[in-house]
């Protein structure tokens, strides 16, 4: 596999905790990889070590073959690559509009007059099925709707890969279906790579190509669903407390309300 996201001896603590011991990941262009683990194993830490918010103590990651600095040094340029960051709680601002939210990164970070912006958003709202509520605040959106807004914000810059930080927190398993099915759609669309991490198992192994188990600040397995459901109890030693390992059709359901 030729990897754009390329992860190499990543090492994190915090004072005298490991967190992340020697991780190494390849991720694939225009891919959805999923990594998985217990509570408080680091994933999130991972993540955020990719979208440079914490610096990691040691390792390697490389970002269409440069060094994760000097890409966001020429993120600007055709040479850089961009990236977003998808929160857990989605992270919306309540005194800002669905439209404004979602406007907020073009205008500190893009050179784009105001026209040009408006007209971004706008269609960005309208794929997203959000243009009624652009004037609407996150405290008058449903769960759903808030995902889409803070999906929107990830997108609107156009970034070549999307991190996902436990995206379906706090909805029911219909929703969580949802958020699942609108990844998938709007990675399809867009062409971006997808990183997420993730507690729903065996559901989000419908839209993974690749799964990666972070277990003792390390990626103890790396490969695609069908592989992990082949040796699954071996694997991952009992994390998987599910008696079905196999992959399941999900449920039909519209995008996230």
């Amino acid at each position: 596999m030729d990897a754009f996201l390329k992860i190499r001896g990543l090492k994190k603590h915090f004072g005298a905790k490991r967190v992340l011991d020697g991780v190494d990941l390849d991720v694939a262009a225009a891919s959805v990889t999923t990594i998985i683990g217990k509570s408080g194993i680091g994933k999130s830490v991972l993540l955020k070590c990719i979208a440079n918010l914490l610096q990691p103590d040691a390792g390697v990651i490389e970002l269409d073959g440069k060094a994760i600095a000097q890409s966001r040094q020429r993120a600007n340029s055709e040479s850089g690559v961009t990236f977003s960051y998808m929160f857990q709680n989605n992270a919306l601002f309540d005194s800002l509009s669905a439209f404004d939210n979602v406007a907020l990164p073009l205008r500190e970070a893009s050179k784009l007059s105001k026209a040009e912006i408006k007209e971004r958003v706008e269609a960005m709202l309208e794929q997203l099925g959000l243009a009624d509520s652009a004037g609407s605040f996150p405290g008058e959106l449903s769960g759903g709707m808030k995902k889409r807004v803070a999906l929107g914000r990830a997108l609107i810059t156009k970034p070549q890969i999307v991190l996902f930080d436990e995206p379906t927190t706090g909805l029911d398993p219909e929703r969580k279906f949802s958020v699942f099915e609108m990844i998938a759609d709007y990675r399809e669309r867009f062409g971006f790579t997808a990183l997420l991490v993730s507690h729903d198992i065996p559901e989000v192994f419908e839209i993974s190509d690749q799964v990666a188990w972070l277990d003792e600040g390390i990626i103890k397995f790396s490969g695609s669903p069908d592989e992990l459901n082949e040796d699954a109890q071996t694997a991952l030693s009992g994390f998987l407390s599910k008696a079905n390992y196999g992959r399941k059709s999900s449920p039909q359901h519209g995008g996230a309300q």
